[in-house]
């Protein structure tokens, strides 16, 4: 890849993949409107391991607890961060039964569309608006239970269609739980951690089985993208405590609906290849 292709990489899926905008929809634009050659699996595995260090350096001690929770847990005792962590475990099953199935039916590639991207923003923009406006919203991360973990960890499943936004829908599910705002983020950038991590793995080896190379450029595109991801959590959480969501809910409205204005317009193509 070219030095602008990296750096343009890196600063979209930094800047979007906390943001609830959806940072697949975005990687997934990016050679459909620039006419780049696809990026391929290892960047974008490469650009999501740079946003994974990112969430375990900015919410560093919320991962001490919960690694001290699970040491904890071996000895027999049960204490609220090990607690916390085996929530944590469980809503994480939704979205690898779900990423199993996708691998194995061939539809992740089949959904690599501008067109899915662009009616999926619209439309979990939506729900993110009404989930973030009604609602009673006094339960905090504490409250997590079991069914609380299960219920976000399901709808973080959807995040592996294009253009739904994994930060945007567990933070839609949170709020229609009742969670609050700063709440509903932290556990959803919790909840991000074992699937991240377990998805970068497994496409990885897939890579390295077919001897795909994992070039520097995709190293320099991750090591970037930690830089722009960190600066982007901190964005948001300070953004989070004193304003809704509604900025993020007319941009993901605005870009949709251009989206599909060039895409039925002839201006866009209706799929994107993978590689």
């Amino acid at each position: 890849m070219s030095i602008e292709q990296i750096i343009v990489l890196a600063l979209i899926q930094g800047i979007t993949e906390f943001l609830p905008i959806s940072s697949s929809g975005h990687l997934i634009l990016v050679p459909a409107l620039t006419g780049w050659e696809d990026q391929g699996v290892v960047v974008d595995v490469m650009t999501h391991m740079g946003s994974l260090l990112a969430v375990l350096v900015y919410f560093w001690r919320d991962v001490v607890a919960l690694l001290r929770g699970l040491l904890v847990l071996v000895t027999g005792r049960l204490t609220p961060e090990g607690r916390m962590a085996l929530y944590i475990g469980a809503g994480t099953v939704p979205i690898v039964i779900f990423g199993a199935l996708l691998k194995l039916t061939g539809l992740s590639d089949a959904m690599r569309s501008p067109v899915l991207v662009a009616w999926n923003a619209i439309i979990f923009g939506v729900l993110l608006y009404l989930a973030d406006s009604f609602g009673r919203f006094r339960r905090t991360i504490d409250d997590i239970d079991l069914k609380s973990a299960m219920a976000i960890g399901a709808a973080q499943a959807l995040a592996l269609v294009p253009g739904t936004s994994r930060s945007g829908i567990t933070m839609t599910a949170g709020r229609a739980l009742g969670f609050d705002r700063s709440d509903a983020a932290r556990f959803s950038f919790l909840l991000s951690i074992p699937a991240t991590a377990a998805a970068g793995v497994l496409i990885i080896g897939d890579a390295l089985e077919k001897r795909q190379p994992i070039g520097l450029d995709a190293v320099i595109t991750g090591g970037l993208t930690f830089l722009t991801a960190l600066a982007a959590i901190a964005f948001l959480m300070a953004i989070i405590r004193r304003h809704s969501f509604l900025p993020f809910v007319i941009y993901r409205v605005l870009l949709g609906a251009v989206l599909l204005g060039l895409a039925y317009g002839g201006a866009l193509p209706h799929q994107v290849s993978g590689q």
